[in-house]
């Protein structure tokens, strides 16, 4: 988001802005401001770690249902068509399908959206914001992003929106129960708030790959080669996608950061240029060394959210492993031709490797455990308006 969508933002100003084993573990969230203590039970494999909750959003099942609400509300939109779940549909792990999503007003915006399951352990969103470091500031991106516009708000319609959710008596209901010491509680704060509370509570934990660190299933032996293929020395995956949300360094122990690394996507230029406005962490920064940095993204249901990479430019699963198997990516013809293996500023890590037909079968079908069945069919996080 350029720094003109940023201002807009700040404006608004309506918020603080914010192993194995298979043991869980729970806490409670402390006291509100407000003076309402939420209890909140988190169920967890033994290897999760807690997720950090913003002390002024602490977790309640009221703010929880009231979040999905709306997040399937399409009167949330500048012309009501348009709602969280358009870009993010549960089938698809939350996701769209597609390689960058449709904004409300038929703009497409720069990149593909990011499946939201275990985004309460994520310390910072979107692909290329490192500055965004928590749901309630990055839900107000795409409810006010002009540059493309996705919702559609901005300050001087924003009030518009919120006299539509004031005249449904059954969502004031929602609102008044979620934040019972507000008199008047249908603001963009609440609003922001207990989506964010939902997109929290959107817990992925019940994979193959997850049975079988907790006992209760024996992976195949074809996933069996293919996860000695993801730990191990030859494909390397896990040095960028390791610990239990699969998207952190090898080196995090606790699991839950997120890093930004160049993978040799691009060179347009043949000095490393990516192409505008889509350049990474860069747009954020200017700084040369930043250029193609995204996000590196989770693997948890990552069967189920092609296609991949910030853009959507890379379709399927087995592409994908070529790329990273080749060192990068050779466009030899269009507007983005280049060769991204030479690209000045691609990670170190992004060395290629070879694998052997099987092996990379072996290897797509261990990806295809972290798929959480469970997850994509759970009522808790569906519609409840169907």
């Amino acid at each position: 988001m350029k720094a003109k969508c940023l201002s807009s933002i700040v404006l608004v100003g309506a918020l603080s802005a914010c192993g194995g084993g298979s043991s869980s573990l729970q806490s409670l969230d402390a006291a509100s401001p407000s003076g309402v203590v939420a209890a909140w039970g988190w169920s967890l494999p033994s290897y999760f770690a807690l997720p950090t909750v913003p002390a002024d959003n602490p977790m309640s099942e009221a703010k929880f249902q009231l979040g999905r609400s709306l997040f399937y509300d399409t009167r949330l939109s500048v012309n009501g068509i348009q709602s969280c779940s358009s870009c993010h549909i549960q089938a698809k792990a939350f996701t769209d399908g597609l390689p960058v999503s449709r904004g409300a007003t038929s703009e497409f915006t720069h990149r593909n959206a990011q499946p939201l399951g275990n985004s309460a352990w994520h310390n910072s969103y979107t692909w290329g914001r490192p500055d965004v470091t928590t749901l309630e500031t990055q839900m107000l991106i795409p409810l006010f992003a002009e540059h493309p516009v996705e919702m559609g708000l901005t300050p001087l319609n924003q009030g518009a929106m919120l006299a539509r959710l004031q005249s449904d008596t059954k969502l004031g209901a929602l609102f008044s129960e979620a934040f019972p010491n507000e008199g008047a509680p249908v603001t963009l704060s609440n609003v922001v708030k207990s989506i964010a509370s939902f997109q929290r509570g959107m817990v992925t934990s019940d994979s193959r790959y997850d049975q079988s660190l907790q006992g209760k299933v024996a992976l195949t032996a074809s996933e069996l080669r293919g996860k000695e293929l993801f730990f191990g020395d030859a494909a390397k995956c896990s040095r960028c996608h390791s610990g239990f949300n699969l998207n952190a360094p090898s080196d995090d122990a606790r699991g839950t950061s997120n890093h930004f690394q160049n993978t040799g996507l691009y060179n347009v230029d043949g000095l490393g240029g990516f192409p505008a406005p889509n350049r990474g962490v860069f747009e954020v920064t200017g700084k040369a060394e930043d250029m193609g940095k995204f996000r590196v993204a989770s693997l948890r249901n990552v069967a189920l959210t092609a296609p991949y990479m910030h853009d959507g430019s890379i379709s399927t699963l087995d592409a994908v492993i070529d790329f990273y198997a080749a060192g990068g990516r050779v466009l030899t013809t269009g507007p983005h031709a280049g060769d991204g293996r030479l690209n000045p500023y691609k990670s170190a890590l992004i060395s290629g490797f070879s694998l052997s037909t099987q092996d990379k079968t072996d290897l797509i079908a261990f990806l295809q455990t972290f798929t959480d069945h469970a997850f994509v069919a759970n009522a808790r996080f569906s519609d409840p308006n169907k």
